[in-house]
Parts: structure tokens; sequence; C-alpha cells
């Protein structure tokens, strides 16, 4: 057998003159356990290990962001790609940072170089929140303090900006971006992002406590009829009828309040739309994301610091008609512009498409009423309600309800005119019976057994709904 090897007793060693001195002086650790621990820990020469990510204070944040401003070379800028400069950036943000390692750890240095590379190529802290899929709206109340918008419910958020000077660079970047300005005397402004989110700002003098900023974020990918019945906003027997009547090139109006989903169903609403015809889209700030291949869009332009070379929605209407469109959609109807809108659907553009806000579908076509008014024209109130029953075919009413659920509360029919009056029915309706555990709205989707007039035509166009979708019954329970 192999002889153990015999190992020497603690006291079998040489001392460490220093090991006995500390022993001498230094009383016992009462739990030996403990002591252990702490004998295993490094030594003060010993490079401490990353901490835990931290908040950045703005002192040297700036700090770090001036020194690496003052170390690029700003005169190749526009004659190089944007790859190449955040390379440099990135590059020229760490070296940096590791010269500062005793005021950040390697956590900070990655954090800090990301809010550089934000702040040179994005939208500063905004960014944060941007990346965040579950994020829907982004209100912005001043430098400090920020709301977002989680499955329909709004939670103060920790990101906030260093001034309001800061927030106004942010916001300038923004519309800078899209044509359009904002200054003391243009003090408000209707802007989108890269991705088509809808920005609108106002700053001083109108807003009082720093800039106000309303972000209405859209989904990467958009909103389809199985996603709305999956999240039963609408049911399934609704969409049918929605789709039918698109395909049949009927006249839609939807409306709803802020951020009810109209522009979100305006958008469901127009893949039903056949890829060979040609489609003009006029909006004050494109969102809409059609996803056929002939779209001609057009957005609105604001004055200049003259006061002019103004583009107004209107404008766009009038000339879309000479650009020979199948269909023309109007992303939000909300003034005169209403007015051509109707004479466009009366005069060969069926299936047209707009949004507007009110809060019923009987109350959507008195405000159109008073924006066809609002044309200029001393038209009798009987002429214009003639042209409305005559264009208008449906009425789709959104709502936005407690607890931030969206639902489409009514499709009406516009049947024709009694006397001086429009007459409409309800074909489905959506009833709020109270509201669940988690305090969202809750009701039943139901039809309410109203065969529609446009029956006959949808037939004639070659769409057969399935029997019995519009008998009396419950169609979908929330």
């Amino acid at each position: 057998m192999t002889a153990s090897p015999v190992v020497a007793p603690p006291s079998a060693f040489p001392a460490d003159p220093r090991l006995a001195a500390f022993q001498n002086s230094a009383p016992a650790h009462p739990n030996p356990r403990l002591a252990a621990v702490e004998a295993a820990a490094p030594r003060p020469d010993t490079p401490a290990p990353a901490a835990m990510p931290r908040r950045i204070d703005d002192e040297t944040r700036r700090e770090l962001h001036r020194r690496l401003i003052g170390s690029l070379d700003l005169s190749t800028v526009g004659s190089r790609s944007e790859a190449e400069l955040r390379a440099e950036i990135r590059l020229a943000a760490e070296e940096l940072c590791r010269q500062s390692s005793h005021l950040l750890s390697a956590a900070d240095r990655d954090l800090l170089v990301g809010e550089v590379m934000d702040e040179t190529f994005g939208l500063g802290p905004l960014e944060q929140l941007l990346r965040d899929p579950t994020i829907s709206d982004i209100l912005i109340n001043g430098p400090k303090t920020i709301f977002c918008e989680r499955r329909g419910r709004l939670e103060k958020s920790d990101v906030t900006f260093a001034s309001d000077d800061h927030l106004l660079q942010i916001i300038q970047r923004i519309v800078s971006r899209v044509g359009r300005r904002v200054d003391a005397t243009s003090p408000m402004v209707d802007a989108r992002l890269a991705d088509g989110s809808r920005v609108n700002a106002i700053i001083a003098p109108l807003a009082l406590d720093g800039s106000l900023v309303s972000i209405r974020r859209f989904p990467d990918r958009p909103l389809k009829a199985e996603d709305l019945i999956s999240k039963k906003s609408v049911a399934a027997e609704m969409i049918e009828f929605l789709a039918g009547a698109v395909k049949a090139r009927l006249n839609v109006l939807i409306s709803g309040g802020t951020g009810s989903g109209k522009t979100t169903l305006l958008n469901m609403l127009s893949g039903y739309i056949p890829d060979h015809e040609r489609i003009a889209t006029i909006e004050d700030a494109a969102e809409l994301r059609l996803q056929q291949s002939h779209v001609v869009r057009m957005e609105t332009r604001p004055p200049n610091v003259e006061g002019q070379g103004a583009v107004t929605c209107r404008d766009l209407a009038r000339n879309a008609l000479r650009m020979r469109p199948d269909r023309l959609v109007v992303g939000e109807s909300r003034g005169p512009e209403a007015l051509d809108m109707l004479q466009a659907m009366n005069t060969g553009h069926d299936g047209s498409m707009t949004t507007l806000h009110a809060n019923d579908t009987r109350d959507a076509i008195s405000r159109l009423e008073m924006m066809v008014g609002m044309a200029g024209f001393d038209l009798p109130i009987w002429v214009i309600r003639k042209q409305i029953a005559s264009a208008v075919h449906l009425v789709v009413q959104a709502a936005r309800l407690t607890g931030g659920t969206r639902k489409v509360m009514k499709i009406s029919e516009i049947t024709g005119m009694e006397g001086e009056n429009i007459t409409m029915h309800d074909l489905f309706v959506f009833k709020q019976t109270g509201l669940n555990a988690d305090g969202i709205a809750s009701g039943v989707f139901m039809s309410t057994g109203i065969r529609p007039h446009c029956l006959e035509h949808l037939e004639s166009m070659g769409i057969r709904l399935s029997p019995g979708l519009f008998d009396r019954r419950s169609l979908m329970t929330c």
C-alpha cells in the first residue's frame, strides 16, 4: 500500500512575525466561520469586484460627455458614415471611462457609454423608454416628471432630463427630422418619430412648468383583426361585416375619443382594401401604415417663420382628387377638409375612410355637419345632411373604457333622410355590464337583429356573409 502523505501540523510551519504580531494584538473573533469568510476577503490592494449598477450623477455625466466631445474631430463628421461615427464615439467613450475608473465601476461605465450614444445619435433619456415594447404612451410634464402607460394604466417613470433646456434640445431634434419647427413664435407642434409614433409638444411661453410632450406609440407590427379579437376589442362577427364593407367599397367613418384606437382600427380595416387599388392618404402627421403596394402618402405642412407656405389638409384633399386615386384615406377630419372628403365620396371615390373625434355615432354625424359648415360656404343644413346621407354608409364608434381597455362600441348604418333629418340604426353594439376584479370594464358584444340596407350591395359585389350574422344574439362576453 502507498503510504499517505504526512501533513505537518500548523505549528510545524515557520511562523510569520507580522502574523504573530497581529494575532497577539487582535482579540479572538467570536464567530470562527465569519472569521474564515473575512480572511478570504480581498486585501485593500486587490481589485474590487464589479459594483451593482447605480445612477450616475449628472455632474459626472456632463464632465465625461464634455471631454468626449472635445476629443472628437468634428470637422470630419459630415464626410463620415453614421456607422463609422458610432464606432469612433463608442471607442472614445470607453477609453475616457477607463481613464476615470476611479470614479465609475465597470457597470457604470457600460451605462454611461450607452447614455452618450443615446445623446449623440438618439433622443437622450427617451431612448430607454422607446426600447420598452410594453409602453404605449409617454407623457412628459416637464424635465423631471414623466409618466408611461403600460397595459392601459399610467405609472410614473424614474427617467428624467437634466433640465428644461435638455428636454427642449430633444424636442428640437424630433421635429427637425420631419421638417417641422418649434420656437417661441410657434410653441406647438405635431411630429412623428422614425417608427411612426405620434408626437405632440408644447413649449414656453404656453407651457408654464417646463416643456410638455405626448408620444403615442404604435406596435412594431400593425395590429390585425385576429389581434383585436384576441384582445376582446371587437367580436369576430363585427370584423366579418366590416371586412365585407371595405371590400364592397362602402364609405366608412371611424369616430371616438382621444386614445380610443381610431387609427389602429383604420389601419386594420385598410388591410382589406384590394392590393391593385390606388390609395391616397392625407395626414397632419404621417402615422398610417398601409400594407398595399400602391399607396400615395401626403402630409400637411405648417407655415414658415413669416407665416407663409402652409399646406393644409384641405389643400391636399383637393389636390388628391387630381391624382386618380381609387380611394381617399384621411387620417383625421377636424375642419373644412370634411367638405372635400364628402365630395370625394360622392364623386366616384367609393370606399374612402376617415376618422374624427366624437362620443357616439350620432354625435359623429352632428360634428361632421359642423365641420362642413367651417368650409366657408353658406349651405342650408338640409343640403349638408343630404350630402352626408348619400356619402357615408357606416359609422364605427371606438372607445377607451375604464382600466384602459379599447372596444368597438357600435357599428351604425346611415339609411337615408327622413324630412330634414338623417336616419341611422345600430347593427352591432357593446354593452358594458360592470368592472371585473382588476377594475377593467367588462360587458358583452351583441348583434341588434337589424339587417343592414347595404346587404344587397354587398351581395352584388360578390361578398357573401355568414348566415345568421345579423340575428339578435350575444356575440362575445368579455
